[in-house]
């Protein structure tokens, strides 16, 4: 067991690094660099050739790829992530100011969305080709084909320009929370209930449920205590994934919401 959770890490840290740097080399293969484009403050035109070249002797672009990798991952290591361009502060400072938010944003979502998700599949699934089930299918479908800000975007326009029932965005008092939570939620609602769904179909088509509904048990028993316990297992893989997904979402959502999270 030893050499086989050994092994894994060992795996992880090599896909880890391979990753690191296909992204490290495939960030240096775009047209131009962070300066290029960069405008003045006073007359809106590039920076001068000799200023940029400061620049990027002051961050270490102008080393060679080799040596700018094994000083980004001795940094990393370190727990620096370098400067922000855009801030003009430390990477790590702006984590540990804003990582918070984001917390609050996506921990608030999932403990609303994954009871809902999973309740909706349940229902579904002991109801299967009802009003319920189609509209459990209808959600699933809606989340899938439509991207998240166009969710977010769309809930501006309806509850903040039309109805004016919330405000646009923000992040400092509980009004402001509501609309991006929801459409947070709506991103975990859809794609948990269609995997709950498809987990308790076939665990309710399964030689041991129908021993117990023959002995006479109760629906709620045999499909909470028998069913809905094996098809927890396949639910609970899914969680992961999703948590990862989510918080590239999240990223969208605190951009269009102005919450000044991770994604800000």
């Amino acid at each position: 067991m030893t050499r086989y959770i050994l092994g894994r890490i060992v795996g992880i840290l090599g896909v880890l690094l391979v990753v690191s740097i296909m992204i490290f080399l495939m960030i240096h293969t775009i047209p131009g660099g962070p300066f290029d484009n960069m405008p003045t403050t006073a007359e809106h035109r590039a920076i001068p050739e000799h200023i940029r070249q400061k620049l990027l002797a002051k961050y270490g672009l102008d080393q060679p790829l080799p040596v700018q990798y094994l000083r980004y991952m001795g940094n990393l290591l370190r727990g620096d992530f370098g400067i922000s361009f855009r801030y003009g502060e430390p990477v790590a400072d702006f984590i540990a100011r804003t990582w918070v938010v984001t917390a609050q944003l996506g921990l608030a979502a999932m403990a609303i969305g994954i009871p809902i998700g999973i309740a909706l599949g349940i229902l579904a699934a002991i109801r299967p080709n009802t009003w319920l089930d189609y509209l459990t299918s209808l959600l699933v479908v809606t989340t899938f084909v439509t991207p998240v800000f166009v969710i977010a975007i769309m809930g501006i326009i309806i509850f903040a320009v039309k109805l004016q029932w919330l405000p646009s965005g923000g992040w400092g008092e509980p009004r402001q929370w509501i609309m991006p939570t929801l459409v947070y939620v709506i991103g975990i609602v859809g794609g948990l209930a269609r995997y709950t769904r498809s987990s308790m179909v076939d665990a309710l088509q399964a030689e041991y449920v129908r021993t117990a509904r023959a002995k006479g048990l109760r629906e709620q028993v045999v499909v909470f205590r028998h069913a809905f316990k094996n098809a927890a297992l396949p639910i609970l893989t899914l969680l992961g994934p999703l948590v990862v997904n989510l918080l590239m979402g999240s990223f969208f959502i605190e951009t269009i919401f102005r919450i000044p999270g991770l994604g800000s």
